[in-house]
Formats: C-alpha cells, sequence, structure tokens
C-alpha cells in the first residue's frame, strides 16, 4: 500500500474470510468489529479455533473438558453476534499447540471448504509488543500454521493430494491480515460495529471478570489505534499473496 494511502482507511472487503485463531476469545479480542463490519456489508466470514481454550482455567483442579465444553458455548454465542456464518473448533492441546503437519492439514481443509479470499491471523512475527507484554506461544503457533497453509500448502495440489481426491480441490488465498501486529500498515474503520465486538467479547463469561472495564479498553483502545485514519479503528498488516494490487474479489465497504 502507498505510504500516502496510510492515513486513509482501508475499505476493502473480501466477498468470503476466514479468521484462525488459537483459542475461544482471540478472535474477539482481535478483529471481531472487522469482521462485523465486513459480514454487515454482504461478506460471509468463517471461524476457525485450533483448540478449545481447555487450558484457561482459573484453578489447577478445573475439570478442563467442562471448561473446553464452556468455552466452545460462549465463543458460539460470540460468533452469532458478530455474524460469522459458523465456528471450526480442532481440539488441539490447549497450551500445547504445534505448528506441525496435523494442524497444518486441519487448516488446508477447512480452507478448501469455504474457499476464502482473505484470511485473517495473529502477526506471527510477533513476539514482544511495545507495552512490554509477550504474545502468547500457541498464538504464534496457530498463526504460523495458518500462514503456512494458506501458502503454499492451500494452493498446491501435492500437498495432502488425499484433500484433492476426496474432492477438496486447492485454493489460492488471495490476502493475508495479520492482526495484533507492531507492523501495520492498513487501518480498518469499525466505528459502526465497535460495540458489537464489545458484546461479542461479554459472551465469554467464563474468561471476562470486568465487562464494563473491558469495554472501556477497548472503546479507548479503537481510538489510539484509529488516531491514524481519525476513527474507531482496527490494525492489520495485509499481505497481498497474489501480485495483484486489487484482486477482483475485492469489494468496497
Amino acid at each position: 500500500m502507498p505510504m500516502s494511502d496510510l492515513s486513509k482507511p482501508d475499505r476493502r472487503r473480501p466477498d468470503r474470510f476466514m479468521v484462525i485463531v488459537a483459542h475461544p476469545d482471540d478472535a474477539d479480542f482481535g478483529p471481531a468489529a472487522t469482521a462485523a463490519r465486513w459480514i454487515d456489508a454482504g461478506s460471509e466470514g468463517w471461524l476457525v479455533c485450533c483448540t478449545s481454550g481447555d487450558a484457561g482455567g482459573r484453578a489447577a483442579d478445573d475439570d478442563p473438558l467442562e471448561l473446553a465444553a464452556t468455552r466452545e458455548a460462549e465463543q458460539r454465542a460470540a460468533a452469532a453476534i458478530v455474524g460469522y456464518a459458523g465456528v471450526t473448533f480442532l481440539h488441539m492441546p490447549d497450551g500445547g499447540l504445534a505448528n506441525d503437519l496435523a494442524l497444518r492439514e486441519h487448516l488446508v481443509r477447512e480452507i478448501r471448504s469455504f474457499r476464502p479470499q482473505a484470511v485473517l491471523c495473529v502477526d506471527p512475527e510477533t513476539l514482544f509488543y511495545p507495552d512490554g507484554g509477550i504474545n502468547h506461544v500457541d498464538h504464534r503457533a496457530a498463526a504460523m500454521a495458518a500462514v503456512d497453509a494458506t501458502y503454499p500448502a492451500a494452493r498446491n495440489p501435492m500437498t495432502f493430494p488425499h484433500l484433492v481426491r476426496s474432492g477438496l480441490a486447492p485454493h489460492d488465498v488471495g490476502r493475508l491480515y495479520l492482526f495484533w501486529t507492531n507492523q501495520p500498515n492498513a487501518w480498518i474503520d469499525v466505528t459502526a460495529t465497535l460495540e458489537r465486538k464489545i458484546e461479542a467479547l461479554r459472551a465469554h463469561r467464563s474468561q471476562i471478570d470486568d465487562p464494563e472495564s473491558l469495554g472501556r479498553r477497548i472503546r479507548s483502545s479503537a481510538a489510539e489505534v484509529g488516531a491514524e485514519i481519525g476513527a474507531a479503528a482496527e490494525a492489520f498488516r495485509i499481505i497481498d499473496i497474489d501480485d495483484d494490487d486489487e484482486p477482483p474479489d475485492d469489494r468496497r465497504v
């Protein structure tokens, strides 16, 4: 994206997009307002959670199976608020997620099934944040797996050829939207859907202690991030996989 465009909101919109995250609630802390904006404008979105958050309890004796069921239910409720067409849980180990062939195959299956034009995931290069925070190891593993599944695996017929033989043809994803990035190059105006993001986060009752305080923090963060474009915003590092600057699947919002 030309430097002169950085002060303008990015208005491109894929017809179909997939959000790939490690845990239930990651997508809602991440790009939920962007997803809701695109869905309101006519896009179809699908959410993939690599784990069910079974290690996200508050005590060592919490039952991980009960917690996983709770968190899946919370994520389904949040996804309905955002407007996703559906949610897939891959049931990988929470806290032990690895970017291995097993996870990559699962993600390639999801991509070839839903056939998105854009994939949204955490920026896998983010390890430390400017404020001193550390990006969770599962976030980084899910992000790198999403990138590797998107390119080149999903488009290569010789990668997991049994999927092709079962009817899942190779698929080219045109663009990656990397969130929680230290290198943003695009900002999306989410003024109209920021409250939907906050409402979706409130569905994660097992993880949220003070929803009112959380709402204030989300609004403040969106205003700070959006100072670049003069509106509440979510920021992304966009990677165009195809050569064209604006693939034909894009719409404008």
